[in-house]
C-alpha cells in the first residue's frame, strides 16, 4: 500500500484556508509597525543557534536558491529576498531568531504582513509562524496560506487569528496547542510543488493593535453532544485570550436551539439566552448551557439540535455545536438479534447517499474539516505511513480516533467509523510500540505458533489505541528479490506463506469472528490480491519503479498453485478484509492480456467471493483506482463492479462519493451491487462491536511496548536469525572473548527496523524505543569494542562481528534499479575486508532481502542472515552468545549473482549460494551414522505421515536436514541445493517421507 509522508505535501496545503490577500489600513491609534525582516543584510544566511535565514527541502534538489538582490522597485529599502525553485517533494525557507537570546513578544499586534512579488501562477504559498518551545527548530508551528493569483508587488496582511495549528507535522510533537504570541521564534515559507518558478519577498513586519475581538475567542468543549432520549446535554462555553490575559471588555454569547432534524417541544425543550463574560474575566473561564431532550414512545433514528451561538467581543467557534438525540428502539441497535437481521434492518433504512459514504475511506489528515465525517456519512478513515497524531502517543491516538467517532454520532443512524492502519510488523506508526521482525524474518522462524503470538501482540497494541482494523498480513509469495516489498513476504514458497497464516488468528481470534469485539483483537486484511509477488522485472509503469506494481504473467496453474493458494487458507481462517494489488495480472491463454487487479471482476467477484466464499469486504489500495484506464467515472464504475467494496481515496473522498452516487442514479452501477458492498462493511462493523463500543478501550494501553510484548518480539528476532556459515565454530561467542564490532547496522535502530516504521519509508537513526544489536551485545555481558568503519586498531581481539546491510525503504522506492542494488555499500565492504582480514569474523546482514556476498564468503568465518529484526536487538544477541540456539531457515533462495534472479525452489536450473530452507544450528546435536541414519529416518518419516503426526514428522525431517548440512559444509553444489530446497517444501506440505528421500539424494551428492 503506497503511503506518502505527510510533511508539507501539496495535498495537505490545499486544505488550508486561503487568505484574502490585501493591504490593511492602520488605525490612527495603532502602534508603529515592527520590522521582522527588511532584507537589507541585517539578517544573515545561517542557522541555529545564531539568527539566520536558511533553506530546506525533501531532497537535495528541493531547497530553493536564495539571495539578497538590489531592486529599484523594492517596496522597502534597496534590497529584497529573491529565490528560484523547482520542488518535487517539499521545500522552502525559514527565518529563525537567535536561540541564545530571548524569544520575541508579538502579542501586542494584530498580525504579520509582507510584500510579495506575485507571479499570478494560481499556486498556494504556505506561511507559518513559530510559537513557544526552546528555539525556532523546537517550537510549535502555526500555519495558513495565500494564493499567488496576482502580478507584481502586493502587501499580504495576515491576522494572527487566521493561523491554525499545524496537524501534519510538529518538530517536537506540539507543546500546548495555544498560539501564545509571547515567545515567537520566527516564520517560514513553503513554496509551491510541481512548478518551476521564482519569487521575491520584502518588508516582513508586525502590524496593527491586538484588539480583543481578535485576541479573544469563544469555544465549546465539543462539536457534538450525543445524549439518550430524555437526557440533557451540558455544553461548556469557554472564553480564552491570546497570551492568557484577562478580558479587557465584556464578551457576550447569545444562544438559540433551532434548525435541526429534532422538533422543538416534541423532541426537546427550546433553549435561548445570553451568557456574559464581564471585563476582567480570567482567560479560560467557562459557562454551561443545558439542552434538555424529551421522551416519547417512538423508535427513531438520531436527531440533531444545533446550538447557534452569536458572539460579540471575541471570535466565535469555528462551527455550530450540535446536540444529538441518540437513535433508539430500532432493530439494528439490538445486539441480541442475529447479525444478518441487524444488517438487513439498517441497510433497508439507509439512503443511497449514506450507502455511498460507507464505501468511502479518507486519510485523516486530508479531511477538509472533521465535520465532513457526518456531512458525507464517511464509513472509514485511515492513517497512512507516518500519518500520526501530535504527540505520537497511545493517549493521543485514542483521543484522535474518539474525536472522529464522535463526529459519526451526528449521522442519522450513528454508524461508527472503521479506522485502519498499516500495522505490518507491530503497531509500527506508533512511537514506543513493540516492532516485530518484518514478515521475511517471521518466515525464517518456521514457527507458526510464534507467528500467531506476534499477531496477538500487534492486535493488542493496535486496538488499545482505538484502531480496530489492520491492513495486514501481506500474503504475497515473493519470487524476485529485486522487488522492494520482498521483506513484506513470509517467503518464496506458498506452502511457507500458508503455514505462517496463523498470524490471522493472532490478529482476529477464532475464524468465525466471535472474538473480533474483544479489546485485544482487530480485523485483519489479506493483501495484495493476487500475484503481487510475481511481477516481472522491468514491467512496472509507476514512476521510476522497476518491478513493484508491474505485471504478473503466469499460467492458470501457476496462479492457482503459487499465488492464490495463500488466499484459500486466509478465507478458511476467517479473514475479514482483502486488499487487491496495484499490479496487473496476465493469465496466459485467457485472451485479456495484462489487467489491473482492481479491475479484475473474474478474480475478485469470481474467485475470491464466489469460488472461495469470502464473506468479508474488499478495500482498495491507496488511490489505486486512479491507475485504471478511462475517466474518473469509469475508474469508479470499473472497480465497484469488479467487487471492490470500499475505496481508499485519501484526498478525493468527496469526488469519489459524488461520482459513485451519480453512477448509481444513472443506472451504470446497480443498487444490488451497492447493497452487497455496504452489507459486507456493516457486517464487520457489527462483528467488531463498534455499534455498542465505538470509542477506544484503552485498558490494554499499559501493555504497549511492555516487557511481555517485547519478549515475544525478542524471541521472534532470535528465531529469525539464519546461520548460513559457521566455519570453526566461531558462533556462538563466549563472554570471555574480546569482540571487535563494526559495520553500518550494528548500532542503528532505524536500519534494524526497516521501512514501515514510524514513517512510510522508515529512516536510519533512532526514531522509536528499542535496543540495537550493539547495545544488546553489551547488555549480554560481552567484552565489546565498537568502531563503525573499522578505523580503530584491530589488534588484540579474539573475534570480529561486522553488522552490515541495507538502509530502510518501502515498496517500489526500494526496487533494485530504482537507486538500489543487492550489493553491500562500499563502507560495509571495507569494514568486512578490514575485520575479516585481521581476525576470525562473523558477518551479520541486516536487510530485507539477500545481499550478494559470494566474493567475500571465503574470508568470512560465520555468516548470518539477520533480516530486519525489529526493535529487540536482544534477540540477535541471544543467539550470538548462545542463550538460544540458531534455528532459522532461509525463507527465500540466496542467489550467487543478480543474473540468477528470479531464482526459486523448484526451478529446473537451481544453483544458488544457499538453497531455500538452509540454516545451520548451534547447541543442537547433529545425528551421526550417515546413510544408515537417513534410512532409519525415512522409515520413521513414513510412519509419521501415515499417522498424521506433524510434530514427529517435522522433527524427523529436521534431523535429516542437519545431517546433510553438516556433511555439505560450505561446498554447496547445484546437485545438493535442488533436492535440499525441494525437501523443505515437501516438509511444509506434510510429505515427510518424500522430504527425507530428497535429503538423502542431497547427502549422496556431497563429494
Amino acid at each position: 500500500m503506497r503511503r506518502t509522508a505527510l510533511l508539507a505535501s501539496a495535498a495537505v496545503l490545499t486544505a488550508l484556508i486561503p487568505l484574502t490577500a490585501a493591504g490593511t489600513a492602520s488605525g490612527a491609534d495603532d502602534p508603529a509597525p515592527v520590522p521582522v525582516d527588511r532584507f537589507e543584510g541585517e539578517v544573515p544566511f545561517g542557522q541555529q543557534p545564531a539568527e539566520g535565514i536558511f533553506t530546506w527541502g525533501g531532497d537535495a534538489d528541493d531547497p530553493p536558491a536564495l539571495q539578497l538582490a538590489e531592486r529599484t522597485d523594492a517596496p522597502e529599502g534597496a534590497k529584497v529576498l529573491t529565490g528560484s525553485y523547482d520542488i518535487s517533494g517539499y521545500g522552502g525557507f525559514t527565518h529563525d531568531f537567535a536561540a541564545d537570546r530571548p524569544a520575541h513578544d508579538w502579542s501586542a499586534h494584530q498580525g504579520i504582513r509582507f510584500w510579495w512579488d506575485g507571479q499570478n501562477n494560481g499556486k498556494k504559498i504556505a506561511f507559518e509562524i513559530k510559537d513557544g518551545g526552546a528555539n525556532g527548530e523546537a517550537s510549535e508551528l502555526w500555519t495558513t496560506s495565500f494564493t499567488d493569483d496576482f502580478s507584481g508587488w502586493k502587501q499580504i496582511s495576515i491576522p494572527f487569528t487566521d493561523f491554525t495549528y499545524r496537524t501534519d507535522y510538529q518538530p517536537v510533537g506540539g507543546i500546548d496547542h495555544v498560539l501564545g504570541l509571547t515567545q515567537m521564534w520566527g516564520y517560514a515559507v513553503t513554496l509551491p510543488v510541481g512548478v518551476k518558478g521564482h519569487f521575491a519577498l520584502d518588508g516582513v513586519e508586525l502590524y496593527g493593535r491586538a484588539d480583543q475581538s481578535r485576541r479573544a475567542s469563544v469555544t465549546t468543549d465539543s462539536a457534538v453532544y450525543p445524549v439518550g432520549e430524555g437526557g440533557a446535554a451540558q455544553v461548556k462555553v469557554t472564553v480564552a485570550t491570546t497570551g492568557s490575559a484577562p478580558l479587557d471588555e465584556p464578551v457576550t454569547v447569545t444562544y438559540d436551539t433551532a434548525g435541526g432534524t429534532a422538533e422543538s417541544g416534541t423532541d426537546y425543550t427550546a433553549a435561548q439566552g445570553t451568557l456574559t463574560f464581564p471585563a476582567g474575566t480570567p482567560s479560560g473561564s467557562t459557562r454551561t448551557i443545558q439542552v434538555r431532550t424529551l421522551k416519547d414512545k417512538a423508535a427513531e433514528p438520531a436527531e440533531t439540535i444545533p446550538l447557534k451561538l452569536a458572539v460579540t467581543g471575541a471570535k466565535a467557534p469555528a462551527e455550530t455545536p450540535q446536540v444529538v438525540i441518540d437513535a433508539h428502539g430500532l432493530p439494528y441497535l439490538d445486539s441480541r438479534l442475529p447479525l444478518k437481521k441487524r444488517v438487513a434492518d439498517l441497510l433497508s433504512r439507509m439512503s443511497l447517499e449514506e450507502k455511498a459514504g460507507q464505501m468511502t475511506q479518507a486519510e485523516r489528515a486530508a479531511l477538509t474539516s472533521q465535520g465532513d465525517i457526518a456531512a458525507y456519512s464517511l464509513g472509514s478513515l485511515l492513517s497512512g505511513g507516518g500519518s500520526t497524531p501530535t504527540p505520537n502517543t497511545p493517549e493521543a491516538w485514542a483521543k484522535m480516533i474518539d474525536s472522529f467517532q464522535l463526529r459519526a454520532q451526528a449521522t442519522r443512524f450513528q454508524i461508527p467509523l472503521i479506522y485502519g492502519v498499516d500495522a505490518v510488523h507491530g503497531h509500527n506508526n506508533l512511537a514506543g510500540a513493540t516492532v516485530m521482525p518484518h514478515n521475511i524474518g517471521i518466515g525464517a522462524t518456521r514457527d507458526p505458533q510464534l507467528a500467531e503470538r506476534t499477531g496477538a501482540v500487534t492486535a493488542g497494541e493496535v486496538r488499545a489505541t482505538g484502531v480496530p482494523w489492520d491492513f495486514a498480513p501481506c500474503l504475497c509469495v515473493t519470487r524476485d528479490e529485486r522487488w522492494g516489498r520482498s521483506y513484506e513476504s513470509f517467503g518464496e514458497d506458498p506452502a511457507l506463506v500458508e503455514s505462517m497464516e496463523t498470524v490471522i488468528q493472532g490478529l482476529q481470534g477464532r475464524a468465525d469472528g466471535r472474538d473480533l469485539s474483544r479489546d485485544d483483537k482487530v480485523l485483519a486484511t489479506a493483501k495484495h490480491f493476487v500475484g503481487d509477488g510475481g511481477t516481472a522485472y522491468g514491467s512496472s509503469t509507476t514512476g521510476s519503479y522497476t518491478i513493484d506494481q508491474g505485471v504478473t504473467k503466469v499460467t492458470r496453474q501457476q496462479l492457482e498453485a503459487v499465488h492464490l493458494a495463500p488466499y484459500r487458507t486466509a478465507v478458511d481462517r476467517g479473514i475479514g478484509s482483502v486488499m487487491p494489488s496495484y499490479s496487473s495480472l496476465d493469465i496466459l491463454g485467457d485472451g485479456q492480456g495484462p489487467v489491473k487487479m482492481h479491475a479484475r471482476a473474474d478474480m475478485i467477484n469470481g474467485v475470491l467471493k464466489g469460488r472461495m466464499g469470502f464473506d468479508g469486504f474488499v478495500i482498495s489500495d491507496w488511490n489505486a483506482i486512479d491507475q485504471l484506464p478511462g475517466d474518473y467515472a469509469t475508474h469508479v464504475r470499473t472497480a465497484v463492479d469488479a467487487g471492490v467494496d470500499m475505496m481508499m481515496v485519501p484526498y478525493t473522498y468527496k469526488d469519489f462519493r459524488t461520482t459513485l452516487i451519480d453512477e448509481v442514479k444513472a443506472g451504470r452501477i446497480s443498487q444490488k451491487r451497492i447493497d452487497d458492498a455496504v452489507s459486507r462493511i456493516l457486517t464487520q462493523k457489527f462483528r467488531l462491536g463498534l455499534f455498542e463500543h465505538p470509542y477506544a478501550d484503552t485498558s490494554g494501553a499499559a501493555e504497549i511496548g511492555s516487557a511481555a510484548h517485547r519478549a515475544v518480539a525478542r524471541q521472534a528476532a532470535a528465531e529469525s536469525q539464519v546461520l548460513l556459515k559457521n566455519e570453526g565454530g566461531v558462533l556462538p561467542l563466549k563472554k570471555s572473548q574480546k569482540v571487535y564490532v563494526a559495520g553500518s547496522n550494528a548500532d542503528d535502530l532505524g536500519n534494524q527496523t526497516g521501512g514501515w516504521t514510524i514513517t512510510w519509508q522508515g529512516a536510519s537513526g533512532t526514531h522509536t524505543q528499542g535496543t540495537t544489536i550493539l547495545q544488546a551485545m553489551r547488555k549480554a555481558g560481552g567484552d565489546v569494542t565498537y568502531s563503525k568503519d573499522a578505523s580503530a586498531p584491530l589488534n588484540g581481539y579474539d573475534v570480529g562481528v561486522v553488522v552490515v546491510g541495507e538502509t530502510p525503504y518501502a515498496e517500489g522506492v526500494g526496487d533494485v534499479g530504482n537507486g538500489h542494488d543487492l550489493q553491500l555499500s562500499a563502507a560495509d565492504k571495507a569494514a568486512v575486508d578490514k575485520v575479516c582480514g585481521a581476525m576470525k569474523c562473523a558477518v551479520l546482514i541486516v536487510s530485507g532481502r539477500p545481499q550478494l556476498i559470494g566474493d567475500r564468503l571465503g574470508a568470512i568465518d560465520a555468516l548470518v542472515a539477520s533480516w530486519l529484526p525489529g526493535t529487540e536487538g536482544d534477540g540477535v544477541a541471544d543467539v550470538l552468545y548462545g542463550k538460544r540456539p540458531f534455528t532459522g531457515q532461509l525463507p527465500v533462495t540466496w542467489p550467487k549473482s543478480e543474473s540468477q534472479l528470479p531464482i526459486n525452489v523448484g526451478d529446473a536450473s537451481y544453483d544458488p549460494q544457499f538453497p531455500y530452507g538452509w540454516g545451520l544450528t548451534t547447541l543442537t546435536r547433529v545425528p551421526n551414522g550417515g546413510t544408515a541414519t537417513l534410512k532409519a529416518l525415512a522409515l520413521a518419516a513414513a510412519a509419521a505421515e501415515r499417522t498424521h503426526s506433524a510434530p514427529a514428522g517435522r522433527a524427523i525431517v529436521t534431523q535429516a536436514r542437519l545431517l546433510v548440512q553438516q556433511k555439505a559444509g560450505p561446498g554447496i553444489t547445484a546437485a545438493i541445493a535442488a533436492p535440499f530446497a525441494d525437501a523443505d517444501h515437501l516438509l511444509l506440505t506434510g510429505k515427510y517421507a518424500a522430504a527425507v528421500a530428497k535429503l538423502t539424494e542431497a547427502y549422496r551428492s556431497v563429494t
